[in-house]
């Protein structure tokens, strides 16, 4: 098992896997937004095992005042073939590891509504249940 950051070379590896999480993005789309947040040090980090993309996690580092510096993990997911074998478990390891180097004081993520499972994983992965996310489409 390797967990290293991925390139743009490997955009489509990784769509297939991203793909699973967010059924609603188009590759196309997905390109253009990687492309989009490189400006704000988006990382992409994935766990691979023989070559092959198990997880990833789309990461920054970002400061602001009520989570101070801070690792935000956008994206976290495991190709379906291979959830429930510890491999998103291995994947926050690392994370925590590198928000630790980054000098980070927090790890944050957003989960929708419909994830209950991710919920409770993240709970017995030590997270706490904070705040409400509101969104208003334009």
């Amino acid at each position: 098992m390797q967990i290293r950051e991925m390139t743009l070379k490997e955009l489509e590896p990784i769509y297939d896997v991203l793909g699973q999480l967010r059924k609603e993005l188009s590759y196309k789309e997905f390109e253009d937004l990687i492309y989009d947040m490189r400006h704000m040090e988006y990382k992409m980090i994935g766990l691979l095992e023989r070559g092959e993309l198990i997880t990833y996690a789309g990461v920054a580092v970002q400061t602001n005042l009520y989570h101070k510096r801070h690792l935000y993990v956008y994206d976290l997911v495991t190709d379906e073939a291979h959830r429930g074998k510890g491999y998103a478990k291995e994947m926050l390891a690392y994370l925590v590891d590198y928000a630790k180097t980054a000098m980070c004081e927090n790890i944050v993520l957003s989960s929708g509504f419909s994830k209950e499972g991710a919920h409770k994983f993240y709970e017995k992965n030590g997270f706490e249940k904070k705040s409400f996310v509101f969104l208003k489409v334009l």
